[in-house]
């Protein structure tokens, strides 16, 4: 007589053993792929903090360090110093390079409006009055957004301090300042470096208008 065999099979409590350590494998996984999009957005956001930095410092190092000591003898009104700083705005003269689209000396007006969203805002025009052939051509840019301050120093030395002096406005001079300082606050308080700069032609003449055609 045959014995009859025993049914094999899994015991509820194996089942549900089972299906508890899938539970913790499942959830295990899916915090590995949480945290490593999250390294992965955090890497990247830091990336474009590093750009956005890097491209702001180019523009000050490029143009404003190269900034001329000209007069605007074109405007309606008195002869007036084309460079002109105040604490949250700067005008200056600079030259962009023959291998750009926009060539010759350009006017550079720079303004910084808390109330207009924290924007940096940068205004393009060519200082010479443009033949009649030509068109004004006028570029505004935005150089940087999410701004909650926005400071400007200039230094100088005479003979009366020859130590130095940092100023927060640099008006009806006859000279570049010797230093620019720019502090920047982003609404964030991310980390941002202060920046200053040495003016390249801060000593030369400042009535440059025969070097350049004038």
């Amino acid at each position: 007589m045959l014995k009859q065999q025993k049914a094999s099979g899994f015991t509820l409590i194996e089942v549900l053993l089972a299906m508890t350590l899938l539970s913790i494998m499942v959830v295990l996984l899916f915090s590995s792929l949480k945290i490593g999009a999250e390294s992965w957005n955090k890497g990247e956001k830091k990336i474009a903090e590093v750009n956005e930095k890097a491209v702001v410092y180019q523009f000050f190092k490029r143009h404003l360090t190269s900034a001329r000591p000209l007069w605007d003898d074109f405007s309606d009104g008195e002869r007036s110093f084309s460079f002109q700083g105040e604490d949250n705005k700067l005008q200056f003269i600079s030259v962009f390079p023959a291998s750009s689209e926009r060539k010759g000396i350009q006017l550079f007006d720079i303004v910084f409006d808390p109330a207009d969203s924290g924007v940096i805002n940068v205004t393009l025009k060519p200082f010479y009055p443009l033949l009649d052939d030509q068109q004004w051509q006028q570029e505004e840019v935005i150089l940087l957004e999410n701004v909650e301050e926005f400071e400007l120093s200039y230094y100088s030395k005479d003979a009366a301090n020859s130590t130095g002096l940092w100023v927060d406005y640099w008006q009806q001079k006859e000279q570049l300042p010797l230093l620019i300082k720019i502090k920047i606050v982003l609404a964030d308080h991310s980390y941002w470096p202060e920046m200053i700069f040495a003016l390249k032609l801060a000593t030369a003449q400042p009535d440059f208008n025969q070097s350049f055609g004038r």
